[in-house]
């Protein structure tokens, strides 16, 4: 897998390889809101994860980016998440899906 020095990196280098839908973190789903998109976990394969945590070791600036691709094949995409102190709340489905990847 690639290593990437930055966050910005990453999510460059992922949008030139194709995810290029932004997804955001919903309780029990992905949700991207340009294409009114919801994604259960049943519905989504997290293919990559990257994380980062901040120079200053301040946990309310660590992040993971995830790259997720839709079992149809139809949509790719990135989540990212913190996973410090305001790591986003989720059904228990959604919290084994993205946390089997997450580190």
């Amino acid at each position: 897998m690639v290593q990437y020095d930055d966050m910005v990196q990453a999510l460059k280098e992922l949008r030139q390889r194709g995810y290029s839908m932004d997804f955001s973190l919903l309780p029990d789903c992905l949700y991207c809101a340009s294409r009114s998109l919801k994604l259960k976990p049943e519905d989504f394969t997290v293919t990559e994860t990257h994380r980062f945590e901040s120079l200053d070791s301040s946990p309310d600036n660590n992040a993971v980016v995830y790259a997720i691709s839709s079992n149809d094949g139809r949509n790719k995409g990135v989540l990212v998440d913190a996973y410090g102190t305001y790591a986003g709340v989720m059904t228990h489905e959604m919290a084994k899906k993205l946390n089997a990847h997450k580190f």
